[in-house]
């Protein structure tokens, strides 16, 4: 049930929010719901609420969600290893049973069924479904440290979208159902690979052109050299600080995620932590965001 003080905060973000309300009629806006960012139960309601609310106030969500926590908790359920190569994690043909039943399956559910229970229709697929996403091998390389030779990095079933086919999301939004994205596809020849969600979430928003990205994780967003909040950059900003060192480790995959979605197209692309409460509709409803926006 929600608590008063909550209900409180949502009104008081959407009592200022009339002057957006007109920027996202009918706009799509793709949020990709994090593996640690889906935390606990209620968090998982409070999200649910939230994109509900989208729903009804006239924005198209398309929600892509992640689940590595959930992958790892099934993987030692059922004592199955995991390898690791240039401390990234293969994905054999075992463990991508286990990939697909726990993404598209359970996961998947829980997070459609948790915004359905707020009041609007959403609907659980996967990347396969409908030829959502068209999946090719991630192709990677690195210099071994010892030879320093170049080599390349075999993942196993880690895949990439080499295509991005929106119709099925259409049809969904077109008969205001949200869609919920497991975040796997298929090859050509109908191989199964796990994508990484945030990549996934960057094709799909570049797919349908979105008006926003929204990325939560569970960081506040990107941090300038003295460790601050900025809250919006350019793409030449941000190129600028990874070539600058100061935007490096994990915060570099999202901020190129965001990178590729706005050159296919999408508005802007934000990075925020989702375990703030309503940290969606503050994004969107009011003039400053709890993230960090990247504009072209």
């Amino acid at each position: 049930m929600t608590e008063p003080a909550e209900t409180l905060d949502a009104m008081h973000i959407l009592a200022g929010a009339l002057p957006f309300l007109k920027r996202y009629d009918d706009a799509t806006v793709v949020v990709k719901y994090g593996g640690h960012a889906m935390g606990e139960e209620e968090t998982a309601l409070r999200f649910g609420r939230d994109i509900a609310l989208l729903e009804q106030v006239g924005v198209n969500p398309v929600v892509v969600h992640g689940g590595g926590p959930q992958i790892n908790n099934m993987l030692k359920r059922l004592n199955v290893k995991s390898n690791f190569v240039q401390g990234l994690r293969v994905t054999d043909e075992e463990m991508l049973d286990v990939v697909e039943m726990v993404l598209a399956g359970p996961v998947n559910k829980q997070v459609a069924e948790a915004i359905t229970r707020a009041g609007v229709v959403a609907v659980g697929i996967s990347g396969k479904d409908g030829g959502l996403i068209r999946a090719r091998k991630l192709q990677r390389t690195y210099r071994d440290p010892e030879s320093n030779i170049e080599k390349v990095l075999d993942l196993g079933f880690v895949g990439e979208p080499e295509s991005v086919d929106p119709k099925v999301l259409r049809l969904m939004i077109s008969a205001d159902i949200v869609p919920v994205v497991a975040p796997v596809g298929a090859s050509a020849d109908g191989q199964t690979y796990n994508i990484n969600a945030d990549t996934a979430a960057g094709a799909i928003a570049g797919a349908l052109n979105a008006e926003r990205l929204l990325m939560l994780t569970d960081v506040a967003g990107v941090l300038d050299p003295a460790k601050r909040l900025i809250p919006e950059m350019t793409v030449a900003e941000v190129k600028a600080g990874i070539d600058a060192g100061w935007i490096a480790g994990g915060m570099i995959p999202k901020v190129e995620t965001c990178i590729y979605a706005i050159e296919r197209g999408v508005k802007a692309a934000v990075i925020l932590d989702g375990r703030v409460p309503h940290a969606i509709l503050s994004e969107l409803f009011t003039d400053a965001g709890p993230g960090t926006l990247i504009r072209p």
